[in-house]
């Protein structure tokens, strides 16, 4: 079994350091949050990198259990390292209730511009997958073939950076790309990144969790069926659709399994 508990990365965060906002000016605390979500949301990090969808980079959010209108996301460390100190609260203008000195992911614009638009998101992951790179850059759609990503029916746009800003180095680094991001998103559950990765989403962190791992599986079965030519037999509207009305089955079972991976292997120190 691959260590990822030790992995570490110094470029975690860009800049390094805390965002510089006067005490005064930061927003108050929506109170104590729910344990079981803070010890959720660091098995949400652990799972996805040791299921090799995050790296050093990348980010996983939930929206606070006492206010919507907060977030909670980690410090800017490699995903798989974060643990419950790490935890920073942010307001949907993603300025931090207390930093505490921690470092601060640059896009954590990502996070407040979609908790804002979409109401029904209860958390969000970015990440590099490299294989939903492609699908970012070529002609060719995502397009579900696969029954754990019947999701994908519901379409996943591509985010073009360019249409914005013009020339980036394709970060999410404020909040007007933040909700230019959001806004490309729609109602989708999740958004291509061109040439940068993809952003998705979920009611819960068990479900993106889940559409995560099964999207960057997805993707690959993708290529791998092009790569066979001949006609693709994607799933039909209608079974994506069914499949999604009982979208719940089985994952409890799944969310368990991983979390009791990651948890085994913090035990072990990471082996």
């Amino acid at each position: 079994m691959r260590s990822f508990l030790r992995l570490a990365c110094p470029l975690c965060a860009l800049p390094p350091g805390p965002s510089a906002v006067a005490p005064g000016l930061r927003p108050a605390s929506a109170g104590p949050v729910d344990p079981q979500r803070i010890a959720d949301l660091i098995d949400a990090n652990h799972i996805l990198a040791h299921q090799q969808v995050l790296d050093g980079w990348g980010h996983v959010s939930v929206r606070h259990d006492r206010d919507p209108s907060r977030f909670l996301l980690c410090a800017a460390r490699a995903p798989a390292l974060v643990g419950p100190g790490d935890v920073i609260e942010y307001d949907l203008d993603c300025v931090a209730v207390d930093p505490a000195g921690r470092n601060e992911y640059t896009e954590r614009f990502i996070h407040g511009a979609i908790y804002r638009a979409r109401p029904d998101v209860e958390a969000v992951v970015h990440s590099h997958a490299p294989a939903l790179i492609p699908f970012g850059v070529s002609t060719v759609p995502l397009q579900p073939l696969y029954h754990r990503a019947a999701f994908v029916a519901q379409g996943v746009p591509v985010f073009e950076i360019r249409e914005t800003a013009g020339m980036t180095d394709l970060l999410i680094r404020d909040a007007a790309l933040g909700h230019a991001l959001a806004r490309r998103l729609g109602a989708a559950p999740a958004v291509l990144m061109r040439g940068h990765g993809v952003t998705v989403v979920g009611p819960s962190l068990p479900r993106l969790v889940s559409r995560a791992i099964f999207l960057v599986l997805n993707a690959t079965l993708q290529q791998q069926a092009l790569a066979l030519g001949g006609p693709i037999t994607y799933l039909d509207p209608e079974e994506a659709r069914l499949i999604e009305a009982r979208e719940g089955y089985g994952l409890t079972r799944a969310w368990e399994a991983w979390r009791q991976q990651v948890r085994a292997l913090r035990a072990g120190g990471g082996s």
